[in-house]
């Protein structure tokens, strides 16, 4: 019966005394107020009233960063949108250089953020998302690495544009869809015209070539009977074969005298 005291008093000291660290935390111990170490995963006594402990999640989280508006470069407003991913390397440094490293890391992405984007253009922004945002995020990086803070990615979400600007970007790239499909069709037909004269000067410098594709062409339409031609004789071999038939004409006016 007097082990049951002490139990109960074992029971309550351990229930007091012990703090439970996790393996994805660590515990920042103060003692008296003065920083005395930083605790690893596991059981750890702190003592009530003389020491207090801060735990801190080491895994890597996420800042969604609110639409920022900018204006770019060339004087059009967007508003953009991203998410920050980042991870704590030192604890120390992220309880005791700054008061609230989620919201100082919020705040500093939103600033450098709206830096960035005002420097680019509107085309710049559309084209080079990925490139923008590596800048942004080694800058952020830098600034946190005092912190104890890795920003190991950034990504923009969302590039919003007004929605007049959104039509006229609509035309513009149906008007430059337009320009290139006629520049291929002129250069087909360019290229075709190249061909048929390439074509021509061949059947004329090579003797009976034309009259080969004459038959040729004749053999193709014989093929199918219900094909009507007409073909153009040209007045030149009209007027040989009437001089022709007038020779003929004569010499039997000759016989028969």
């Amino acid at each position: 019966m007097e082990l049951v005291p002490i139990i109960i008093i074992g029971i309550i000291a351990f229930i007091f005394f012990i703090r439970q660290i996790e393996e994805y935390q660590r515990g920042i111990m103060f003692t008296i107020g003065k920083f005395s170490g930083v605790k690893k995963p596991g059981w750890r006594i702190v003592i009530p009233i003389f020491q207090r402990m801060h735990k801190v999640d080491i895994r890597t989280k996420t800042v969604d960063v609110p639409d920022q508006e900018v204006i770019t470069k060339d004087n059009i407003p967007v508003s953009i949108n991203a998410v920050v991913y980042y991870s704590i390397i030192d604890p120390e440094k992220a309880i005791l250089k700054v008061e609230d490293f989620y919201y100082a890391i919020s705040q500093l992405a939103q600033t450098t953020m709206r830096n960035t984007i005002g420097e680019r253009t509107l085309d710049e922004i559309l084209q080079q998302r990925a490139e923008i945002a590596e800048k942004i995020k080694e800058e952020l990086d830098q600034s946190t690495d005092e912190w104890g803070i890795d920003v190991s990615r950034l990504e923009l979400k969302d590039v919003i544009i007004p929605d007049n600007l959104k039509r006229t970007i609509s035309k513009e790239a149906e008007a430059e869809r337009e320009k290139r499909a006629v520049i291929i069709k002129a250069s087909g037909d360019r290229e075709a015209a190249n061909n048929l004269a390439e074509a021509a000067r061949t059947l004329e410098s090579v003797p009976g070539a034309m009259h080969l594709r004459t038959l040729q062409a004749i053999n193709d339409l014989s093929s199918d009977q219900s094909n009507t031609t007409i073909w153009m004789i040209p007045t030149e071999v009209l007027s040989a074969v009437k001089g022709f038939s007038d020779k003929l004409n004569v010499e039997n006016g000759k016989l028969k005298k």
